[in-house]
């Protein structure tokens, strides 16, 4: 168990440094107010959430490193990738089901509970 939790977090701290990076020069080159860094972490996220998944399902890749890869340096780097995967698997296993309320959800609320949690910061 602590070797599954030392490879998230080693991942983990990767994917976020990388993503600050991505961060520190969008600011630099980009002045207007689109968001243009979180959609390229977003996007390159859930590109490489796929790529990886993939060639994955071709050649064999130790649970550890599943891990390292998967929930720590694509988890930090981004949560979109997290929920493309999550999205990704539920597809994969058939539970469409599920996948439509997921996303529906995760989209619809999460983003609903950002603006409360917005609006209530404000009483504060």
């Amino acid at each position: 168990m602590i070797q599954k939790i030392l490879a998230v977090a080693a991942g983990g701290s990767i994917g976020a440094v990388l993503r600050y990076l991505i961060f520190i020069l969008n600011d630099k080159t980009n002045t207007n107010t689109f968001p243009w860094a979180t959609l390229a972490v977003n996007l390159i996220g859930s590109f490489l959430i796929g790529l990886l998944w993939g060639v994955f399902d071709k050649f064999y890749v130790s649970p550890g490193l599943r891990l390292f890869l998967f929930v720590g340096i694509l988890g930090s780097f981004t949560t979109f990738s997290a929920f493309a995967f999550d999205v990704f698997s539920l597809s994969k296993d058939g539970s469409f089901k599920y996948l439509i309320i997921y996303i529906l959800t995760t989209n619809i609320i999460g983003i609903s509970l950002a603006f409360v949690g917005y609006y209530i910061s404000r009483f504060l």
